[in-house]
C-alpha cells in the first residue's frame, strides 16, 4: 500500500493550532505566509511518498549490515539519502545564516511525521542530526558553529547523541567515558557507548558525535559530566576532511524493528575532542539536544500511527467477510460496514489525529517561546513536550497493534506490512527515556517544582475552549462536555499529586505514567475540540466538505470513546498506589 502524506490535515493544524496568529507576526517567520509552507509541504510529501516510503519494506527485509567495523545500508537507501541532501530538506527550520530555511519548527514536525510515517529507519538520520545542530546553535562556541553547522545543515555530515554506556542506561551519573585535556586544548577521549542511533553508516561523508565524558577532576554524578564534540574524521582548518579519528563502530543490534537503522557500539580509543562550553556542565547541554529529540520522537509515533492507520483502513475497504449484523444484505460485506472494526478504525484515527493537533500546538509554543523569550508560554510548552513523546508514543504501539487486529491473520504475516509497524512503533516508548521518565519529568520537575501553577494555566487554558464549545452546536456542546469532565478528572488528580508529593512520594510517582497518559489523552482530544470549533466557523462560512465534517466527526468520537480513559487514569491514580508500592515479589 502507498503511503498519502495527510498534507491537507498538517496545514489544518498549522493554520488553527499552532498559535499561527502570534508564530507568523515574530519577525524571524515574517517571510512565509501559509501559502509558502503549504507548497513546501507539497513538495516534501511527494519526496517522501515517491522516494523514502518504497525503502519501508526492504530496508526491513535487508536492514543494516556489519562487516570488519564498517556499517553499509541498502543502495536504495544511499540513493534517496542524496536526493534528500540535494533538495536542501534538512535545512527546513534551521537559522538562514547557516544555510537553512529558517521555517517554523511546526512545519519541521509535519516535515518529521511524513518523513517518518514514509520509513521511520530512514527518518532516524536526519532527526538525530537535527538533534545536534539545535544544540551547537545553543551552546557552541563561535568557531564550532562556523566549523559543524553547515555541512550538518546541509546533511552532507549527520550528527549523533551519545549519553549511554554498558553500566549507564538512563542513570547517566554512572557514565565513565574519559575526556583527558591535551596540550592545544583537546581532549583525548576514552569509553564505550552503546545504544548509538545512525553511530556508524555510509550515507554522510562525516558523523559528528556528541559525546557526555568525564574529566580526570570532575565531580562524581551528573554534575561531573562534560559534552564534546568527536568526529569521525578530523576537520581541516579550510573545511576540508583529514584523516579518522580513532572512533569505531564494534558491532551494530540485531533489533526487533527499524532494521535499517543502524544501531552501534562505539568505542572511542583516545578519540579527539572538543570541549562544548564548559566542564561539567554537558548534561545541561545534552539535555538540550534531548528534549529536541524526545519531541520528535513523540512526532515519529504520529508518523508510525498515521502509517498503520492508513493501511488498516485501505485493507478494511477491500477485505470482504461476513454478513453486516443489521440484516440488511445477505452477502458478506467489507469489513469495514462491521462496527467493531469502525470502532478500531476511529480509535486509531482519533489518536492519530489527536496527537498530531498537541503536537502542532507544541511547536508553536516552542517558537514563541524561543523567540518572545516568554515564560509563561516557555513554561507550556516544555510541560507539553513530555505528553507528547509519552503519549504519542505509547498510543502509537496501541494504534500498531489495532492495525494488526483489523488485517486479522493477515496481520500477523510479514507480507502485509502491518506486522511492522508494530515492531518499529515498540521502540518508541523506550527511545530518549522511557514512558516512566517522561512522567517523572512531568511529575517531578514541571508540576512539583513550581507547585502546580503551569498544569492550572494549561486547565485553565482548557477552560476558555469549553467556554466556546457551549456556545456552538448541539456537536460541539456535547465535545464539550466531555472535556470539561475529563479536566476534572486531570484537576482532581492534580490536586491529589501536589498533596501526596509532601505526604507520601512513593504514592504520587506509582501514579506517574497514570498521571501523564491522563494529561496527554486530556490535552489531544482539547486541541481536537479547538480543531472541531475551526472546522465548523469553516462550514458556516461556506467550506462545508468531507474533510471539515471528519475533523467534527473525529473529535466526537474521541471525546465520548477516548476522553472515558481519564476516568480510569484517575481511578489507579487516587486509589491504586498501596496495591502497587505493598504487593511482593517473591522468588
Amino acid at each position: 500500500m502507498s503511503y498519502q502524506p495527510p498534507v491537507q490535515d498538517l496545514m489544518f493544524c498549522i493554520k488553527h493550532l499552532s498559535h499561527w496568529d502570534q508564530v507568523s507576526a515574530l519577525e524571524v517567520y515574517s517571510d512565509y505566509d501559509l501559502s509558502d509552507i503549504g507548497a513546501v509541504l507539497d513538495a516534501y510529501a511527494r519526496f517522501c511518498s515517491e522516494q523514502v516510503a518504497p525503502l519501508s519494506y526492504d530496508g526491513d527485509t535487508l536492514g543494516a549490515q556489519f562487516d570488519n567495523g564498517r556499517v553499509t545500508l541498502p543502495d536504495a537507501n544511499m540513493q534517496a539519502y542524496a536526493r534528500f541532501v540535494e533538495n536542501g530538506w534538512q535545512a527546513l527550520t534551521h537559522p538562514p545564516e547557516y544555510g537553512g530555511m529558517g521555517l517554523p519548527r511546526a512545519v519541521g514536525a509535519a516535515a518529521v511525521e511524513m518523513l517518518n510515517a514514509a520509513d521511520m529507519s530512514f527518518g532516524l538520520c536526519p532527526l538525530l542530526t537535527d538533534g545536534a545542530i539545535e544544540a551547537l546553535l545553543l551552546t557552541g562556541s563561535q568557531d564550532q558553529k562556523a566549523t559543524y553547522l553547515e555541512p550538518l545543515i546541509a546533511g552532507r555530515w549527520s550528527g549523533t547523541m551519545n549519553l549511554t554506556e554498558p553500566q549507564a542506561g538512563s542513570d547517566l551519573g554512572r557514565v565513565t567515558t574519559k575526556a583527558v585535556l591535551r596540550e592545544g586544548g583537546s581532549y583525548g577521549i576514552s569509553g564505550t557507548k552503546i545504544f548509538i542511533t545512525y553511530g556508524a553508516h555510509d550515507l554522510t561523508e562525516n558523523i559528528i558525535h556528541l559525546v557526555l565524558a568525564r574529566t580526570p577532576d570532575a565531580p562524581a554524578g551528573p554534575k561531573g559530566l562534560s559534552l564534546f564534540i568527536v568526529p569521525q574524521t578530523m576537520v581541516e582548518p579550510d573545511g576540508t576532511l583529514g584523516a579518522r579519528n580513532s572512533v569505531n563502530c564494534v558491532s551494530i543490534e540485531h533489533k526487533l524493528g527499524v532494521r535499517a537503522s543502524p544501531t552501534a557500539i562505539l568505542e572511542y580509543d583516545d578519540a579527539t575532542g572538543f570541549l562544548i562550553g564548559e566542564e561539567n556542565c554537558g548534561l545541561e547541554y545534552m539535555f538540550i539536544m534531548m528534549n529536541a529529540a524526545r519531541f520528535s520522537v513523540g512526532v515519529q509515533g504520529i508518523a508510525t500511527s498515521d502509517r498503520a492507520y492508513q493501511r488498516a483502513l485501505a485493507y478494511a475497504r477491500d477485505r470482504v467477510q461476513s454478513r453486516p449484523v443489521n440484516g440488511q444484505s445477505k452477502d458478506a460485506a467489507a469489513i469495514i460496514e462491521h462496527p467493531d472494526v469502525r470502532r478500531m478504525l476511529l480509535r486509531m484515527r482519533s489518536l492519530t489525529e489527536g496527537g498530531r493537533a498537541m503536537a502542532t500546538a507544541t511547536a508553536g509554543l516552542l517558537d514563541i517561546a524561543h523567540h518572545q523569550n516568554d515564560p509563561q508560554m516557555a513554561a507550556l510548552a516544555e510541560f507539553m513536550v513530555p505528553l507528547v513523546k509519552g503519549f504519542c508514543t505509547e498510543r502509537s504501539v496501541e494504534v500498531a497493534s489495532l492495525g494488526v487486529q483489523i488485517h486479522g491473520g493477515m496481520g500477523f504475516i510479514e507480507e502485509t506490512g502491518a506486522a511492522q509497524h508494530y515492531r518499529d512503533a515498540r521502540i518508541l516508548p523506550i527511545y530518549e527515556g522511557t514512558t516512566a521518565i517522561q512522567a517523572n519529568d512531568l511529575l517531578g520537575r514541571k508540576v512539583m517544582r513550581d507547585g502546580g501553577e503551569t498544569a492550572r494555566l494549561f486547565a485553565a487554558r482548557i477552560a476558555q475552549t469549553e467556554a466556546q464549545l457551549a456556545t456552538g452546536d448541539a456537536t460541539l456542546q456535547a465535545i464539550g462536555a466531555s472535556l470539561t469532565q475529563a479536566r476534572g478528572t486531570f484537576e482532581a488528580a492534580l490536586d491529589w499529586m501536589l498533596d501526596n508529593s509532601r505526604r507520601d512520594i512513593d504514592a504520587a510517582f506509582a501514579g506517574s505514567v497514570p498521571f501523564l497518559m491522563l494529561a496527554g489523552t486530556l490535552a489531544a482530544g482539547w486541541k481536537l475540540a479547538k480543531g472541531a470549533i475551526a472546522a465548523q466557523e469553516a462550514r458556516d462560512a461556506g467550506e462545508d466538505t468531507p474533510f471539515m465534517a471528519q475533523k467534527i466527526a473525529t473529535a466526537l468520537f474521541f471525546a465520548q470513546h477516548i476522553f472515558p480513559d481519564c476516568a480510569a487514569e484517575h481511578t489507579r491514580i487516587l486509589h491504586g498506589s498501596r496495591s502497587l508500592l505493598d504487593a511482593d515479589f517473591p522468588e
